[in-house]
């Protein structure tokens, strides 16, 4: 039996400003701007300009959503000088947080924008330190201090694998709980310069410098061991990931010495190329906690203040309707 929705439609809302949790396919009337919108979704996935940070760097450290991203730590250009500055973004733009109390670059980070975790690096290697939306205070250190590795995970149940020292790299992978870590499963390839996604007990390492070589290679960790998960489409270095074990999204990068544009999306077995970021970069960060259709990337070389957000095909937006 039909609906009255589905007989008659539904009613279009009249309100001043944009509901908070439109449904797909709802429309309204913003008395405010005096437009007509509706929620659809999108057809392709695409890369588009955000704000600049006031800091460009590189080698940083980034975590959160697309719309509550945190950048943090990194190199500066020039003169190469680390820097302890913290910038959080809002969808829209980048504004100042609180700086942390070690300068250091090549770290993982992890976490949300309120509540991310820092760890690693040079010249900290063992050093964690944690935000809370507002300042920077020390958590448990590392049991092996390294540089250049990925994180995923949260602040309160976080993992660290790959980096180096020992040399030329480890697949070394340990576990935070809030206060120490603890050593867990160790990865079938030892790498630096990685991507990582995921959460603790479903964890992503994907790509990374082989010393010499670049990978292509996929782990999975289940909070205990590393298994083979499927090849990417482009081995590279120092690029950036987000997004769940099943779910997740690659981006950017470096094939020496040719800066990579790639984004790659994976579900659960295998890798499919998606839209290539418009700025190739490498050594950038990544909104760790965004999704698969709904991440950003900042920072890097040879942009190192510039912001990207990826939408992927399908994801809900926002459209005005316009006369023709």
């Amino acid at each position: 039996m039909s609906t009255y929705v589905q007989i008659f439609g539904q009613k279009v809302l009249v309100t001043s400003s944009d509901p908070s949790n439109p449904t797909v396919g709802q429309m309204w009337y913003n008395s405010t701007s005096k437009v007509l919108k509706f929620l659809g979704t999108t057809t392709s996935s695409a890369w588009a300009s955000g704000g600049n940070m006031a800091t460009a760097r590189y080698s940083l450290g980034g975590a959160g959503t697309q719309t509550a991203a945190i950048a943090f730590n990194g190199q500066v250009p020039g003169p190469g000088a680390n820097t302890t500055a913290t910038e959080e973004y809002d969808g829209t733009s980048w504004t100042a947080g609180g700086s942390m109390a070690t300068a250091r670059e090549q770290l993982g980070g992890t976490g949300t924008q309120t509540s991310a975790l820092a760890f690693g690096g040079t010249p900290s290697p063992t050093a964690t330190e944690e935000y809370d939306g507002t300042s920077w205070t020390a958590g448990g250190n590392l049991g092996t201090g390294r540089t250049a590795l990925a994180g995923a995970g949260t602040q309160t149940s976080a993992l660290a694998f790959g980096g180096f020292p020992p040399t030329p790299s480890t697949g070394a992978t340990e576990e935070y709980d809030g206060t120490s870590w603890t050593s867990g499963g160790t990865m079938a390839t030892a790498r630096v310069q990685l991507a990582g996604a995921g959460t603790q007990t479903s964890g992503l390492a994907a790509g990374g410098n082989l010393n010499p070589g670049n990978s292509a290679a996929t782990e999975e960790y289940d909070g205990t061991s590393w298994t083979s998960g499927g090849t990417m489409a482009t081995a590279r270095i120092q690029l950036a990931g987000a997004g769940l074990q099943t779910s997740a999204l690659v981006f950017g990068g470096n094939i020496p010495p040719n800066v990579q544009s790639a984004t790659e999306a994976y579900n659960g077995t295998s890798w499919t190329n998606e839209t290539s970021m418009s700025t190739a970069r490498t050594l950038l960060a990544g909104a760790k906690a965004g999704t698969q259709s709904s991440t950003a990337a900042f920072g890097g070389i040879p942009s190192g203040a510039a912001t990207e957000e990826f939408t992927g095909a399908g994801a809900p937006v926002t459209k005005t309707v316009t006369a023709t």
